[in-house]
């Protein structure tokens, strides 16, 4: 009687998934990073609120050429002036998505994950401007379309179809943003929350208005390239004589982002933890 061997079946090995450190990877982990800190809940919705109740406040007490606001002469300015507390928030904002993992040590866990270090900072920036560029253009657009009812008949009324007035209010959106990376940039290369402020208010809001004073047209000339003269030319309808052009305005402010951003990736490359 003849017995039949059966021979096992061949199992192919389960497909073996690398995980590694990718680009898509990075940018997941810090968007969580941002989404799960409680300053960014805090200062995203009281930058909007800040600015959009300014904006009504304003509206409502402007009274037509007498003795409200007229000085500011730009429908968009007026609406927007809470705008100036935005910048200062979310700048604030930048400095703690960088320079608060280093007060906490928990930059050390992220450039151990990502050994190139590099992505960290790339993706810190574009999640940080993405967000803060979508939250300023609904917080902007908003604001003045809601402020205009109270302003209809009088000499600050204006539509988003006149002419400049769209363009003056995303710009105002997107000067927002780049002052906040700005001090982003500025956190990654201090690492430190209170320099990094520090040397923003010295910087790009003390400065310039000192520098205003020097009676010499050359100063005064680069003075309007100074990050917050650039953010005020970018948002306005009414142009001063001798501020830069909206696409001047625009490429000033991507470059003084950029400078903050290259120097803090380079020292960090070179720098210890």
């Amino acid at each position: 009687m003849s017995t039949t061997q059966t021979v096992p079946a061949r199992v192919s090995p389960a497909p073996v998934h690398r995980l590694g450190v990718t680009p898509a990877r990075v940018l997941r982990s810090e968007w969580h990073k941002f989404w799960t800190l409680r300053s960014t809940w805090v200062t995203l919705s009281g930058s909007s609120l800040l600015i959009l109740a300014t904006g009504l406040a304003v509206a409502i007490s402007h009274e037509p050429a007498g003795a409200g606001p007229e000085e500011v002469g730009d429908p968009v300015v007026l609406t927007l002036l809470g705008i100036q507390f935005g910048q200062i928030i979310l700048t604030v904002l930048g400095v703690l998505f960088t320079a608060g993992e280093y007060s906490t040590g928990m930059i050390r866990a992220s450039l151990s994950a990502v050994p190139r270090r590099l992505p960290v900072l790339w993706a810190k920036a574009a999640v940080f401007a993405a967000v803060t560029l979508v939250t300023g253009l609904i917080t902007t657009f908003a604001t003045f379309l809601l402020a205009q009812p109270f302003l209809a008949d009088t000499d600050m009324g204006a539509s988003l179809a006149d002419p400049g007035v769209a363009g003056a209010v995303a710009g105002t959106a997107l000067s927002l943003t780049l002052l906040g990376v700005l001090g982003l940039g500025l956190g990654a290369l201090l690492r430190s929350v209170p320099g990094a402020v520090g040397a923003f208010f010295a910087g790009v809001v003390i400065m310039p208005e000192v520098l205003s004073a020097v009676p010499s047209d050359a100063v005064k000339e680069a003075v309007s390239y100074f990050p917050a003269r650039a953010a005020q030319s970018l948002g306005a309808v009414q142009h001063q004589a001798g501020s830069p052009s909206d696409p001047a305005a625009l490429l000033t402010l991507c470059l003084w982002a950029l400078a903050a951003l290259g120097t803090a990736g380079w020292l960090l490359k070179r720098r210890d933890v």
